[in-house]
């Protein structure tokens, strides 16, 4: 991340900071995929060959 600016205190310490909406998007991103992730844990595993197999059946790819 570049370009960031801090908004301090009087005293000088660090309240909060304006980055460009670029890298808060990218980090919204990461934080949604990291959510996804955790919750998909708990769910059954599946052979990638066979996800890929029925996503063609099914027209979700065409590789």
């Amino acid at each position: 991340m570049s370009n960031l600016q801090y908004i301090t205190d009087a005293s000088g310490y660090k309240t909060a900071v304006v980055l460009p909406i670029e890298d808060y998007e990218e980090l919204i991103e990461d934080l949604r995929l990291t959510e996804a992730y955790e919750a998909s844990k708990t769910e059954p595993k599946r052979d990638f060959l066979e996800l890929v197999e029925e996503m063609r059946r099914d027209g979700e790819i065409d590789v």
